[in-house]
């Protein structure tokens, strides 16, 4: 007799705090995973940015030369290169291995949002409240971005880049797509000052928060709304988004002190976790696995599955 498959266990959820790390930062302002979601970085507004082994707890490096709040960082896909952005309106290019400052891009009039890479690390990205973005290239001399995109008609608060688009969302309301290979711009009014954009993990749909507490999916070519999401609190900061790591919950950070996932395709609540007493600045999804980061006052937390077993834990 033939035992019948088992069935694929369902998506677990990350809602057992492993650690909470004081990052010595004053504020977090963002976190934010690495490629391959081994190593996280912190953005303080202490001037810093700090490079973490979060499920170790233990700081490998601070990068220092920012003149004012760090507000967000990324990482190269060879984890050779930093980028980061702030409140000194400087985009930094860094060493990751020596720590050194490599480049420190000017030209932006307001602070700096959002910063990334394209994928082969050779233009950072750089979203800004002057309501431009502009791309640096990392490998010229010269002090003037490559290129400049200006059609919004407010701050930007946040971008993406895929291999061939630039996912821009800003405060005038709108989600903006530049199809880099067909040289289009595609433009979808959601009305409300947008917090944080995303590409879903299939490349098909983009997810947009803003400040009606509200989260949407919306279908990446046709600009269709497929899914609102809500419950959370969005009124006054600009929190992030996400997807999970297999794109079946959507997460957003909250004014309440909670993480809340919803069931992408239900749109159903399916989980309001409590973080602390605060507002939820800023969180992070592991690219493969059921792990969250999250950042409230100076600290950083991390979260797993319930059946999850730290690596030389007893049992």
């Amino acid at each position: 007799m033939a035992f019948p498959e088992p069935k694929p266990r369902g998506p677990e959820l990350p809602q057992k705090r492993l650690k909470t790390l004081d990052c010595g930062q004053r504020a977090v302002r963002a976190v934010r995973f690495n490629v391959d979601g081994n190593y996280c970085l912190t953005c303080g507004s202490d001037k810093t940015l700090k490079l973490w082994n979060p499920l170790r707890g233990t700081l490998l490096r601070t990068y220092s030369g920012h003149g004012y709040e760090v507000l967000d960082a990324a990482g190269s896909f060879d984890n050779s290169s930093l980028c980061s952005g702030g409140g000194d309106k400087a985009v930094v290019l860094w060493d990751v291995a020596s720590g050194q400052v490599v480049r420190k891009f000017r030209g932006h009039a307001g602070k700096v949002n959002t910063v990334q890479f394209n994928e082969e690390a050779t233009v950072i990205l750089s979203g800004s409240i002057d309501s431009t973005i502009r791309c640096w290239d990392c490998r010229s001399r010269k002090p003037e971005p490559v290129q400049t995109l200006d059609e919004a008609r407010d701050g930007i608060s946040s971008v993406k880049v895929s291999d061939h688009e630039v996912l821009a969302g800003s405060v005038d309301g709108r989600v903006r797509r530049y199809d880099l290979r067909m040289g289009q711009l595609f433009s979808d009014y959601v009305g409300s000052p947008i917090t944080c954009i995303c590409f879903s993990r299939d490349g098909q749909c983009t997810l947009v928060s803003s400040l009606d507490s509200t989260l949407r999916l919306l279908d990446k070519d046709t600009g269709e709304l497929l899914g609102e999401y809500t419950g959370h609190k969005n009124k006054e900061y600009k929190l992030d988004c996400c997807l999970s790591e297999r794109d079946t919950h959507v997460v957003s950070c909250s004014e309440d002190g909670k993480v809340f996932f919803w069931d992408l395709v239900e749109g159903a609540l399916a989980l309001a976790l409590p973080i602390g007493p605060g507002v939820v600045q800023s969180l992070t999804y592991h690219p493969t696995e059921p792990c969250l980061l999250t950042a409230m006052g100076g600290s950083i937390q991390c979260w797993r599955e319930e059946t999850y077993e730290a690596e030389g834990a007893p049992g």
